[in-house]
C-alpha cells in the first residue's frame, strides 16, 4: 500500500512539472562606441560589432571599403561547411574587384577565431589582407596567432556577429563546387550604425 501511495505522488509530481520553454538566443550589445554594421546579404542580414578598441587598422579598413560602396555585388566565394564563409573580394564569376594596398596583420590583438568572430582573409603573405573577410562558422584555433612564422602568425580577428548567425549558417549549408557556391550569395549592402 505505502508503495502504491509514493508511486502515485511520484507520477503526481512528474506530471504537474511544465514543459521546458524553448528560451530566446541571448541578445549580444556590442562595447560602448565600437561601430556596428550590417552585412546585408541575398539570404538575409548579419549585424556585426567591429572591435576598433583591438583591431584598429582592420576595422578602419572595413568601414573604408563599406563607405566606398566596395562591397555591393561582391560575392561569398569561398564556403566551407564547418570551417568559414568567406566574402568582399570577388563578382560573380570570380571576377576579382581592385582593391587598395594591403593592410598591417593584426593577428596578435589576442582575439580569437572562434564561432561567430569576423577576421581579415589573406593569402599566405603576412601582411596581404585588402577587403576580403570570413565569418567564423566554427571555433577554428588553427587560425589563431600562435607564433612568428608566416604559418603560425594567424589571421586577425576584427568583429563579432551580433545577430544572423542563423544567416552565415546557411550560407555555409549552401552547395558548392570547389568552395565556390553553385548559386551565388551576394552582398547586397554593407551599412555602418
Amino acid at each position: 500500500m505505502w508503495t502504491a501511495s509514493l508511486l502515485v505522488v511520484l507520477l503526481l509530481q512528474t506530471a504537474q512539472k511544465p514543459a521546458p520553454v524553448a528560451q530566446p538566443p541571448a541578445v549580444l550589445e556590442p562595447a560602448p562606441g565600437n561601430p556596428i554594421a550590417v552585412i546585408s546579404t541575398s539570404m538575409g542580414d548579419i549585424t556585426v560589432e567591429l572591435f576598433k578598441d583591438r583591431a584598429p587598422v582592420s576595422v578602419e579598413n572595413f568601414l573604408r571599403y563599406a563607405a566606398e560602396g566596395f562591397y555591393p555585388g561582391t560575392v561569398f566565394h569561398r564556403v566551407v561547411k564547418g570551417f568559414v564563409v568567406q566574402g568582399g573580394g570577388y563578382l560573380p564569376g570570380m571576377i576579382e574587384k581592385p582593391t587598395h594596398e594591403p593592410i598591417q596583420n593584426e593577428a596578435t590583438n589576442g582575439l580569437r577565431n572562434t564561432r561567430g568572430t569576423l577576421a581579415m582573409a589573406r593569402t599566405q603573405t603576412l601582411r596581404s589582407a585588402t577587403s576580403q573577410f570570413y565569418i567564423n562558422v566554427s571555433n577554428n584555433s588553427a587560425l589563431d596567432h600562435r607564433g612568428y612564422t608566416p604559418s603560425d602568425f594567424g589571421y586577425a580577428v576584427f568583429g563579432r556577429v551580433l545577430s544572423g548567425m542563423d544567416v552565415a549558417d546557411r550560407i555555409a549549408d549552401v552547395p558548392t563546387k570547389a568552395e565556390n557556391p553553385i548559386e551565388p550569395v551576394t552582398i547586397k549592402s554593407v551599412t555602418v550604425k
